[in-house]
């Protein structure tokens, strides 16, 4: 019986939890997709409304969001470069994609095709693109910063991060 005790109260805990976050996330209503972008261009986001569409986590900094808009008229929001191209590449629609990138330089949303990456910005995910629209020394483009996430060369890889930073 005494056995008994500590297992009915982690059941009695994590039901308590999940109770919780359901509650949460209900009356949240969080926006995670939006459909119906048929001219696709970039959605008016909002700080605290909009959910990351690869790691879930909130978006509280628009800096470093950007938005995946499919030929369909799906749009799915991201808090971090890295994570965007990490969650696009098993889509079968990521060629075809139109990518808004919120410019850091011009604060605005830009093509993400046509931007410039730094590889040493803070990012939220720690992945370190941060996005330009004018091209400063040491920057690369869309397809040299999408290579470096697939092979994780990112400021998340310590040897990469000694590279670049010198730290």
């Amino acid at each position: 019986m005494r056995k008994m005790i500590p297992y009915s109260a982690v059941i009695v805990l994590v039901l308590i939890i999940v109770t919780l976050f359901l509650s949460l996330a209900s009356t949240k209503k969080m926006v995670v997709i939006i459909e119906g972008n048929t001219n696709q261009i970039p959605i008016e986001m909002k700080i605290g409304v909009f959910q990351d569409s690869d790691c879930g986590m909130v978006i509280n900094d628009l800096r470093d969001a950007s938005q995946v808009i499919s030929k369909n008229a799906k749009s799915w929001f991201f808090h971090d470069h890295g994570g965007m191209i990490k969650w696009l590449e098993d889509k079968e629609f990521k060629s075809d994609a139109k990518i808004w990138v919120m410019s850091r330089d011009t604060k605005k949303w830009i093509d993400a095709r046509t931007a410039y990456y730094s590889l040493i910005d803070d990012t939220p995910m720690g992945y370190g693109f941060g996005a330009y629209e004018f091209k400063k020394d040491l920057h690369v483009d869309f397809d040299t910063m999408r290579l470096r996430m697939l092979r994780g060369e990112t400021l998340k890889n310590p040897r990469i991060k000694k590279q670049l930073l010198g730290n």
